[in-house]
């Protein structure tokens, strides 16, 4: 595996600080509206406060949205593609979508688009998105889903029809990088369908709005220069410096001001009319008397009126570059596009070297997702909360979201769970989507891991902010695992491991576990509540909030998090230990307190009752009432299989390089024989490894055995998130009222979490991972010793690394093509993706049917569904 292409280089000298390659990327969000940044309601209703309509309209607060745009790395200064059919009623700036309570599944995005390709330094980027030649179906797509039920699929674009004559162009938006500031574009318009039609492309160039807020000394501009036939416009700002965006000849140069349109949004008056949505009116009306009038704004498109016929391509070459070009858009501009592709296709080569070709496009797609979706974010708690000078706010505010967390205060480029539907940070999620990274930029990993143990982030009390609609929520504590999974992976790939990342991240996450320790584990027990921890709805109620009867809910999956935390940081003890010998301590306290977790969720000597049901052989959660009553919660999950994944093989080499522990460790496991205490440690034997495992042989056994059966947890596809026997549904009573969970294997028909994610049934990725993961460590130790049937029932043994090779195999097949040229993950639209011009198009989903593999959930959730790269390397390796 060469690490010898010119975009390793280039990612070297930018980490060397050489040269700035990632000052510019596609920073630019794909919605700013509905998110609770722009959110000043009084009652925390982000949706409705500043909804799409508005947003044509409307300045934004934090941030700027775009199709396929790209920003500087703080979004001052900004550029996308706007688009008119010359039939829709507003132009399509931005990617529509259903608010949450507009979707019959929660919210969702609405549009055809892909990320085809990009490189880590962002040297080169594709992206496609399919525009329709008749109406934009707005109308249809809200009154539709809001007319089905929960128990119905959602109502999607292609479900209109609106594609079915192929009566769509394909906008292909590229970007290529000549140096650092200086970006070479291509936007090639391609009618799909069978007649002539005409488009408006308007390549649009603005600066995010200061001045209207917090004030700003010198008000940024955009200018218009040069000649009719060698148009370009200058851009001056204060932050950031001086550009050029050059351009091919248009048909007209628009400008106006980035700011509201107070007569429209708010019934108010307007200083003068130039203002954000000027270009709507113009193009629209056809009146561009007011867009034509003024040669300098805040806001600027080139605009180009192309008549194109059927298979025709028509392209727009643009330049954005801090230096003054004679000949900006010359012979030399198609050789840097065709450069920066071949350097793309020698990286992706250099991270995919033994993968097929067809993996290879999966893994390339995967990539690009992940990459696309590195976002601008900026959200000052502090001054959300109070107001900009001259504004009040609501007072309800002071004590409504987020108001205990006016600490944090952030303007980053963080990785979006999805640039759409979730354009925002989940703090597990990025540590998941930090593990996929570390394969084509190790240093962009550490610094994303990182940041969630910064000041400006974690809490005093060493909570990690969860995500933006509740920072106060518990996502499951990952960021150890990840830590420890981009230290081997580079240290594999490079030949060195970074030691000082290693201690960075212990010392800051050793304040969080404090804080899960004390917080979340009331009865001081070892057993742990957690709440939310990430799976929605995988419980029969709300395990947020509300825990019927006034009860504590002792929960399998928050132990277990808990239990493969503690783990992760022994882990990481003793790696830091070899080079350091002062975490020798920090190994033995992670190592204690790993024991007394396992005793307590096992409890196999103790008369009280335990998390685990002998009879049935799972692990269950369990409600205790104020009278300490105890209720077994009997729901078959993958709460009650994540006890699998705490596991830690410690290999006698390092045992023997740390006699202090090894020491201490053997005297701790004498001590607990001796007092008849339950042994955590598997096997030992001096010429050995040893085993640190949550789950006892003897159970592992057993829980292995139901998460390998095909009428259970197995599916052709992955390992589900709800055993497949609560078909028949599950129900208890508490206190008078009754409470039920049944398999769902796709879209969930409860409104718990806003009902568009799903945890009961359907198959997701990094839980998948973090169990195969878990298979590798057990084979580490037992090896052959230790074999299961593959299915449960089919009398073919195999031992646990094969195994995880083979579910890895069915998680990569929902991408793959069968006999029949199609992708499960397209299931619901399989003859349109058979299409000449889809068929090698690949969305990542959230989330995917437990039955058939189908995508469910965002469309886009290339995050942590990136995964299935990491898969695709390991099985390859």
């Amino acid at each position: 595996m060469t690490q010898n292409t010119k975009e390793n280089q280039r990612l070297e000298d930018h980490y060397s600080k050489k040269k700035d390659w990632l000052k510019w990327g596609p920073y630019l969000s794909e919605r700013q509206w509905g998110t609770v940044r722009e959110d000043y309601s009084a009652n925390g209703d982000a949706w409705n406060y500043l909804p799409h309509d508005h947003a044509r309209s409307r300045t934004y607060r934090w941030g700027e949205d775009g199709i396929a745009g790209i920003s500087d790395r703080y979004c001052n200064i900004c550029f996308s593609v706007a688009l008119w059919n010359g039939k829709d009623p507003i132009l399509k700036e931005r990617l529509f979508g259903l608010t949450g309570p507009q979707g019959n599944h929660g919210e969702d995005v609405k549009e055809l688009y892909y990320y085809l390709e990009n490189t880590p330094s962002h040297s080169y980027m594709k992206h496609l998105y399919k525009y329709p030649q008749n109406e934009f179906p707005y109308n249809q797509l809200v009154e539709e889903n809001r007319n089905r039920n929960k128990h119905e699929t959602e109502f999607e674009l292609l479900d209109t029809g609106i594609f079915d004559n192929n009566e769509y162009f394909d906008v292909h938006t590229e970007y290529a990088k000549a140096e650092g500031e200086d970006i070479l574009v291509k936007i090639s318009v391609s009618n799909r369908g069978p007649k002539e039609a005409m488009v408006v492309v308007l390549p649009t160039i603005w600066i995010r709005n200061f001045w209207s807020f917090t004030g700003m000394e010198e008000k940024p501009v955009i200018k218009k220069k040069g000649s009719t036939k060698a148009p370009h416009v200058s851009v001056d700002h204060s932050y950031v410096g001086k550009y050029n965006l050059y351009f091919d000849a248009p048909s007209r140069v628009l400008f106006t001001e980035n700011e509201t349109n107070m007569e429209r949004v708010f019934n108010g008056s307007n200083e003068h009319p130039f203002k954000k949505d000027l270009f709507h009116d113009a193009v629209i009306e056809n009146d561009f008397a007011l867009a034509e009038k003024n040669t300098q704004g805040t806001k600027c498109a080139p605009m180009y009126e192309l008549n194109i016929a059927p298979g025709e391509t028509k392209t727009i070459r643009l330049r954005l570059s801090t230096q003054d070009i004679d000949s900006p858009i010359d012979d030399t501009f198609e050789s840097v596009f065709e450069e920066r592709i071949k350097e793309s296709n020698e990286f992706l080569k250099s991270v995919t070297d033994k993968s097929s070709e067809e993996e290879r496009e999966i893994q390339k797609q995967a990539f690009a997702g992940l990459l696309w979706t590195k976002q601008y974010y900026n959200y000052e708690v502090e001054q959300w909360l109070n107001g900009d000078p001259g504004t009040t706010p609501p007072q309800e505010r002071k004590h409504g979201r987020n108001s205990t967390w006016q600490t944090f205060r952030n303007h980053d480029i963080l990785s979006m769970p999805d640039a759409w539907e979730y354009p925002w940070f989940a703090a597990w999620d990025s540590a998941f989507h930090c593990v996929t990274f570390s394969m084509i930029d190790h240093e962009f990993a550490k610094k994303q891991l990182l940041l969630f143990t910064k000041e400006w982030y974690m809490a005093a009390n060493g909570q990690i902010p969860a995500y933006e609609w509740n920072f106060s929520d518990v996502n499951p504590p990952v960021q150890a695992w990840a830590a420890i999974q981009i230290y081997q992976m580079e240290q594999r790939k490079t030949g060195k491991g970074d030691i000082s990342f290693l201690k960075r991240m212990f010392n800051k996450l050793a304040l969080n576990f404090t804080w899960w320790v004390n917080r979340e584990d009331s009865l001081n027990n070892n057993v742990f509540e957690g709440g939310f921890l990430g799976l929605d709805n995988i419980g029969v109620f709300d395990r947020s909030n509300g825990i019927p009867g006034g009860g504590i809910l002792e929960q399998v999956d928050g132990t277990s998090w808990m239990a493969l935390y503690c783990l992760n940081m022994l882990e990481i003890a003793l790696e830091i230990s070899l080079h350091d010998d002062t975490f020798e301590d920090m190994a033995l306290k992670y190592f204690g307190h790993f024991v007394f977790i396992a005793e307590a969720l096992n409890k196999i000597t103790e008369g009280s009752m335990s998390s685990w049901d002998e009879k049935e052989g799972f692990f269950y959660d369990t409600l205790i009432l104020p009278d300490g009553k105890k209720i077994p919660i009997k729901v078959r999950s993958i709460s009650g299989l994540l006890s699998m994944a705490a596991v830690l093989n410690i290999r006698k080499e390092c045992l023997e390089k740390l006699p202090r522990f090894k020491a201490s460790m053997d005297w701790y496991r004498t001590y607990r024989m001796e007092t008849q205490k339950y042994q955590v440690v598997e096997e030992f034997n001096p010429d050995k490894d040893v085993l640190l495992s949550l789950v006892p042989r003897e159970r592992l056994n057993i829980l292995i055995h139901s998460i390998l059966d095909e009428s259970e947890f197995l599916s052709d596809y992955g390992i589900r998130s709800l055993s497949k026997i609560h078909e028949t549904k599950y129900e208890i009573d508490i206190n008078g009222s009754t409470y039920g969970i049944n398999y769902e294997p796709a879209e969930s028909s409860t409104d718990l979490f806003g009902g568009n994610s799903n945890w009961r049934g359907p198959i997701w990725m990094p839980m998948n991972y973090l169990f195969i993961s878990s298979f590798k460590e057990y084979h580490n130790y037992f090896e052959d010793d230790l074999k299961f049937e593959y299915p449960t029932g089919s009398n073919n043994h195999l031992n646990l690394k094969e195994i995880g090779f083979e579910i890895s195999k069915r998680l990569i097949g929902i991408f793959k093509k069968d006999e029949n040229g199609n992708r499960p993950v397209n299931k619901l639209e399989k003859e349109k993706y058979t299409d000449e011009y889809f068929k090698e198009l690949i969305l990542f989903y959230e989330y995917f049917d437990g039955n058939n593999g189908r995508g469910v959930g965002a469309s886009h959730q290339t995050g942590w569904t990136a995964l299935v790269a990491n898969l695709i390397e390991e099985i390859n390796r």
